[in-house]
């Protein structure tokens, strides 16, 4: 059985996490969280870990380290975290089943959070 994840990575995401990791000396991984910003409301973030909170969710897959801030896991629960490269642009993205819009510059969204239950009941307190 495997351990419950709050969210996942593509194998693309998990690429971009360890190029990250191996440039940055003392780098662990990155942290994705969520703040009030922009037009829709919240915008993601993504930052770099050198010390790891024991308060964060783990997320490991091929060698690469996401740890997701315990405020944004009810809003990122399910969520895939992806890489692109396309022509106008670079990044992360995020296919969050939670997002109910964005704004027209793709850089603000509205979430809304799951539900308690479904995180406490994924994690296995039930």
């Amino acid at each position: 059985m495997s351990r419950f994840q709050v969210m996942s990575m593509t194998d693309a995401a998990a690429s971009r996490v360890r190029e990250i990791m191996d440039a940055r000396e003392g780098a662990r991984g990155v942290r994705v969280g969520i703040k009030k910003g922009g037009c829709a409301g919240m915008e993601y973030t993504v930052d770099l870990v050198t010390d790891a909170d024991p308060g964060d969710d783990h997320v490991e897959h091929q060698g690469a380290h996401v740890y997701v801030a315990p405020e944004a896991a009810l809003f990122l629960l399910g969520t895939v975290l992806d890489f692109e490269v396309t022509k106008l642009r670079t990044g992360f993205t995020f296919n969050n089943p939670n997002q109910t819009s964005a704004c027209g510059c793709g850089e603000s969204v509205e979430l809304k959070p799951a539900e308690l239950k479904e995180l406490a009941e994924a994690r296995g307190a039930f």
